[in-house]
């Protein structure tokens, strides 16, 4: 019976000396359920950087000239296009030219095959509005966010619960209103494509033991 009491003494400490160790809390995180996930976001951050790179040849003459901007963020695959490549001042109407523009988006969203949640977001300046007929910058970014949501929809046949639309007049810059060119960038219109999950831990390195932190 002694002996029997000694064992399981030994056993015990062992247990104990192991989760103090971190090995119990680094053999969870790296159980094949949760490896299974990382590999998933691997591969979704990778489609995200495939259809950058193919925006960018689609949309270099745009991009060239300051145009259009193509940028992976935390947030997932940002588009960001001046207000005036797509809208004359003040309006919310889509220009012909900037169609064609948003057109090369969709065609690499349609080859690419992709089923990713799309947000379209409005910015402005800090200039007051005056002729525009809207009652403030915040109304203006708005509408020129649901009107591109409705060109991606009701035109090129996106998926309507996979878009969603916000305005965010003057209070996102991106730059000082104090300059021309700083309100010329801060009026812009951004289509993100979101990632599937949360890529950003797709990324995180493993330790020595090949868990992931």
């Amino acid at each position: 019976m002694v002996k029997c009491n000694r064992v399981i003494n030994i056993i015990s400490l062992c247990c104990l000396a192991f989760i103090i160790s971190g090995c119990a809390v680094g053999f969870y995180k790296g159980r094949p359920s949760d490896l299974s996930k990382i590999e998933e976001l691997k591969d979704e951050l990778t489609r995200l950087k495939e259809a950058k790179s193919l925006l960018e040849d689609k949309l270099r003459k745009e991009i060239d000239s300051d145009q259009v901007k193509v940028n992976m963020e935390d947030r997932g695959l940002v588009i960001t296009f001046l207000a005036e490549v797509l809208f004359d001042s003040g309006k919310s109407g889509i220009r012909r030219e900037g169609k064609n523009i948003l057109d090369k988006v969709v065609r690499v969203i349609k080859d690419e095959d992709m089923n990713n949640d799309i947000g379209v977001e409005g910015h402005t300046d800090n200039e007051p509005i005056k002729h525009s007929g809207y009652k403030s910058n915040w109304e203006l970014s708005t509408a020129r966010a649901t009107s591109v949501l409705h060109y991606l929809v009701d035109d090129c046949g996106l998926k309507p619960e996979r878009l969603s639309a916000t305005g965010y007049g003057e209070y996102r810059p991106v730059e000082s209103n104090d300059t021309l060119g700083g309100r010329q960038k801060n009026r812009r219109v951004e289509i993100i494509i979101k990632p599937a999950g949360e890529v950003a831990k797709a990324e995180k390195p493993a330790d020595n033991k090949g868990y992931i932190k």
